[in-house]
């Protein structure tokens, strides 16, 4: 049997405050298969974004252990967990996240040429292309309206064919339109590449989408079930 490529075992985090220290996560366990595609919903505050953020190594958990592709993020420092993440993770966000003095055609090709891609214009052309972007690859992220910085961003993310896409409120912040459509491409391109997602939305249509559902509070799984 394939083991999976993430696992979070009793995965707890906790934050310092004014009033004292916070618990954001309460003794996670989750795991996601290749290829699989997994929803994580909840109310606003019950630690869904904190979860991609440990999951991911860009936070380290208080109490627990995080494993990606079978190696413990608690062995590797900074430079290490950012090693293992390259070519093999990738992100999208609710806020995009372009580099505002780089073309879209500029953004999709950086994490190319960074992995070394020698062709990573034309690849980045073809990406765009297949957002339906052709025309928009010399545009800055300021030219461009809100969904098609999104397709940017998915285009970026998954032009080096990861293995783990963290995909956070990926349309959170579009329209009904702009929102299905990143929503079918994200979909449709996951399974082209066979590529695990891990998805975290308040959308409830989105979250049927994915294979396995998962539903946090105050910190905690309280429920897991195969998608509608």
């Amino acid at each position: 049997m394939t083991p999976p490529l993430l696992v979070l075992e009793d995965v707890a985090l906790t934050l310092p405050s004014a009033a004292g220290p916070v618990e954001i996560l309460r003794g996670v366990s989750l795991s996601a298969a290749a290829g699989e595609t997994l929803a994580v919903v909840g109310p606003s505050g019950s630690g869904k974004s904190s979860l991609i953020a440990l999951a991911s190594g860009l936070e380290r958990p208080t109490r627990g252990r995080v494993s990606l592709f079978g190696q413990d993020l608690a062995a590797l420092d900074e430079d290490g967990r950012a090693r293992l993440r390259r070519g093999q993770v990738a992100l999208v966000f609710q806020s995009f996240h372009l580099l505002p003095n780089m073309t879209a055609e500029e953004n999709v090709a950086a994490p190319l040429e960074i992995g070394g891609t020698r062709d990573a214009v034309t690849t980045a052309r073809a990406w765009l292309e297949r957002m339906g972007l052709s025309a928009r690859g010399s545009h800055y992220p300021h030219q461009l309206s809100g969904g098609e910085q999104q397709r940017v961003a998915l285009a970026r993310a998954l032009a080096v064919r990861p293995a783990l896409l963290f995909a956070d409120e990926p349309t959170g912040n579009l329209d009904a339109a702009n929102g299905a459509r990143v929503s079918d491409l994200m979909f449709d391109l996951v399974r082209e590449l066979g590529t695990t997602l891990v998805l975290v939305t308040h959308d409830p249509a989105l979250a049927a989408r994915a294979e396995r559902l998962v539903r946090m509070q105050d910190g905690r799984i309280v429920a897991a079930e195969t998608a509608a």
